[in-house]
């Protein structure tokens, strides 16, 4: 059977009468509130100061900004004290250097204060940049995109109170571990058969229907109470407590609880809670180890976080502890027992001391006793009953009407701001999917290509792999051409995206061949209008060598100037044709270059020039025009000829015939040369006749004799020239 001395909640002595009216809660939290969410809510939300205190001092980093400001301002005293001292002096204009009287004036007074001016003015320095340097730098990229300094706002805001949040409820939840941990226990028989009744005595004249679990700590010296979010911790030395002073310090404790002032503290600290954590470890040492060295080593190295909490933390939260500890004393006296409080605050500063550095340090901020007190006369009515209360403590005043979740016209802002919250989210993200995914600039670019707009497609490159592209404008007109093929039939078949970094797999067709490659993107740190960062191709122009010195070259029908030496040729992918020089004598057949984005280079263009239809009539027509020329010379030895007649005699007359034209090959050097030869087997002959001056008068002679022929072809007017070797 269950013992009524085991429930906290349950009197035994008047446990029927109480049963309606002291009702026990689930969790022992307060039921003056519709439901746990607006108890948990009206907690939360109530001490905005000190939310935003803890939200500036972790979030910002408070304390390393207070370091840096320290150590800047230190610095730069130092070198304002030493260039002060021994430079400044000779910043003076020499007009006031030269004055007399003025300029020996200035001297001595830079001389002896100079040094301590630049001091001061290098401590100002450099705290204020070094404070600020912290407070800047991680937001420094946020100004190229003024979006992301909203969104990096609102999700530090998002954070901070989803850890709060968090903590709150582990607070909450994990109450009564955390309090057993502490060292707090339930009642025995005897304490409770004490406290209790007073207890439930102080909850029905503050009208509250269901009281806090009571729990004890073995501490007979100190008078000392508590209250939490679902407990009320009282100590031992409470038991030796006249029943009156009991009685007020737990109506003032039953207001803390009713009120939700530990779930309020609880969001706080879970808002700052890194701050929070670090902070444990000083406080810790100190209150383990009281000593003034304690103090003085743990201040040197914790001196930034102490700092903080005192000046940023505890001012901003302090408010709304005094507002709740004047609500508190107001509940005293409603219940009563004003007389009771009165005579502890009387004989005690307080009678909540805190247990943890939190407490200590920011939470421990109880007005005065002399104003409390202050407020309890000006709260109950004089002892001689000649002057009342102008405005007396109620319940309702005291705790307040906490309503709904939130009121009909907040949740209507709320609904609303949802709506535009979600429409806008859903209208950015199709946004980003449709225009700024990897997918879409794979096939922008391409679909630049297919237009062939090579600037278009160079803005889906990143910078670095842009800058390969060369010029610009030549690559432009090449893509331009009506001879350049750009990839057809793009299917983009994957995007693996790994953060910054994607591959695409992607396959088309190329000179009628179905190429598969897989194409690399980064993720720009820029972002376009603030909100949407594009993705670049990371492959470049793919370079393509071509030979120098060759006149006439083009490609896709635009003449390109190369240098003797060659040249590389930036070409975005596709197909591209190559041609060269062509003339009457030779022409250079095209070639054909597929370029696939990805590749490291395209290779090298090798032009062969091959001998023009007609060519090789052309030549022999212009070399049997040469030897025609030859034969038509009446001299023994016609110049530039590839025949002569040598006997010894004199010749006195003489006449050349062809009887048989030598063949010819005809070997290119270049697109407007050739080197023509003949055979040794393909030798023409060509007979001489005439008559020779001798000894014995003119003597006839004929001569046949064969020969070869050996010269160079050149173009000359648009016409095939020879000329024979030696000339």
């Amino acid at each position: 059977m269950r013992d009524p001395n085991d429930d906290p909640q349950v009197d035994p002595a008047t446990e029927n009468e109480d049963a309606s009216r002291l009702g026990q809660s689930f969790a022992n939290r307060p039921l003056g509130y519709p439901n746990t969410l607006v108890w948990l809510r009206s907690g939360v939300l109530r001490d905005w100061r000190g939310v935003l205190g803890a939200f500036l001092a972790t979030w910002f980093y408070v304390p390393v900004a207070l370091l840096a400001a320290v150590w800047g301002g230190i610095t730069l005293a130092v070198y304002g004290l030493v260039a002060g001292g021994t430079q400044i002096g000779d910043q003076l204009p020499e007009v006031l250097r030269d004055a007399p009287l003025v300029g020996s004036l200035l001297d001595a007074f830079l001389a002896r204060s100079g040094g301590v001016l630049g001091g001061f003015a290098g401590f100002a320095v450099g705290f204020l940049a070094g404070f600020l340097a912290v407070l800047v730098w991680p937001w420094l990229d946020a100004f190229d995109e003024p979006a992301n300094l909203f969104t990096g706002l609102a999700g530090m805001v998002v954070a901070a109170a989803l850890i709060g949040v968090l903590y709150t409820l582990y607070r909450v939840m994990g109450e009564p571990r955390l309090l057993v941990v502490s060292g707090a226990r339930r009642l025995s028989r005897r304490e409770a058969e004490r406290l209790r009744p007073i207890l439930y005595d102080c909850a029905r004249a503050l009208g509250l229907p269901n009281v806090p679990r009571l729990l004890i700590e073995d501490d007979p010296v100190l008078t000392n109470a508590r209250a939490y979010a679902r407990h009320v911790v009282v100590t031992t030395g409470l038991l030796d407590e006249p029943d009156e002073n009991i009685a007020a310090l737990l109506s003032h404790e039953l207001v803390h609880w009713r009120t939700g002032d530990e779930v309020t503290s609880a969001f706080v600290r879970g808002v700052a809670l890194p701050l929070v954590l670090v902070h444990a470890v000083p406080t810790w040492l100190m209150r383990t180890f009281p000593h003034p060295a304690t103090n003085f080593v743990v201040f040197v190295f914790f001196w930034p976080v102490l700092l903080t909490m005192k000046y940023v933390v505890l001012p901003l939260h302090s408010r709304d502890v005094r507002a709740a500890e004047y609500r508190a004393d107001a509940g005293a006296v409603l219940a009563g027992h004003a007389q009771g409080l009165r005579d502890m605050l009387e004989r005690r500063k307080s009678f909540e001391s805190g247990r943890s550095g939190w407490d200590e340090a920011v939470c421990a901020t109880h007005p005065a006793s002399e104003l409390r007190l202050d407020r309890l006369e000006a709260l109950t009515p004089a002892a001689d009953g000649t002057a009342a209360v102008a405005d007396p403590v109620t319940a309702e005043n005291l705790f307040g009407r906490p309503g709904a979740v939130a009121s009909p016209r907040a949740m209507l802002v709320a609904g609303a701001l949802a709506l535009a919250c979600a429409f806008g989210g859903t209208l950015l993200g199709v946004t980003q999917w449709a225009l700024f995914r990897p997918a879409e600039t794979v096939d922008g670019y391409f679909s630049a290509l297919a237009d062939h707009d090579a600037r278009a497609a160079l803005e889906r490159v990143t910078p670095a792999a842009r800058s390969a592209a060369g010029d610009v404008d030549r690559l432009a007109a090449l893509v331009e051409a009506k001879s350049y093929q750009p990839p057809d039939d793009v299917d983009v078949l994957s995007v693996d995206r790994d953060g910054d970094e994607a591959t695409a797999k992607v396959e088309f067709t190329l000179a009628g061949q179905r190429v598969p490659v897989e194409l690399s993107l980064r993720r720009e740190e820029s972002a376009t209008l603030g909100l949407f960062h594009e993705w670049r191709l990371t492959s470049g122009p793919v370079t393509l060598g071509v030979p120098g010195g060759q006149a006439g070259l083009t490609v896709n029908g635009v003449p390109v100037e190369t240098p003797p030496e060659g040249d590389n040729l930036a070409l975005l992918p596709g197909v591209y044709t190559v041609g060269g020089q062509s003339t009457v004598l030779a022409e250079t057949p095209t070639q054909a270059v597929a370029v696939v984005p990805g590749m490291d280079s395209a290779g090298q263009v090798r032009l062969e020039p091959v001998l023009a239809p007609g060519a090789r009539e052309a030549a022999e027509a212009e070399v049997r025009r040469h030897l025609d020329a030859c034969a038509a010379q009446k001299v023994a030895a016609p110049a530039g000829c590839p025949f002569r007649y040598y006997n010894g005699s004199t010749v006195k007359k003489i006449a050349w015939k062809i009887t048989e034209y030598p063949q010819i090959s005809v070997e290119l050097t270049g697109p407007a040369t050739a080197r023509v030869s003949t055979p040794y087997d393909a030798q023409g002959t060509v007979r001489a006749t005439g008559t020779t001056d001798g000894y014995f008068g003119a003597t006839p002679f004929a001569d046949d004799d064969s020969f070869g022929i050996d010269g160079v072809l050149s173009v000359v007017d648009g016409r095939v020239t020879f000329q024979p070797n030696g000339e």
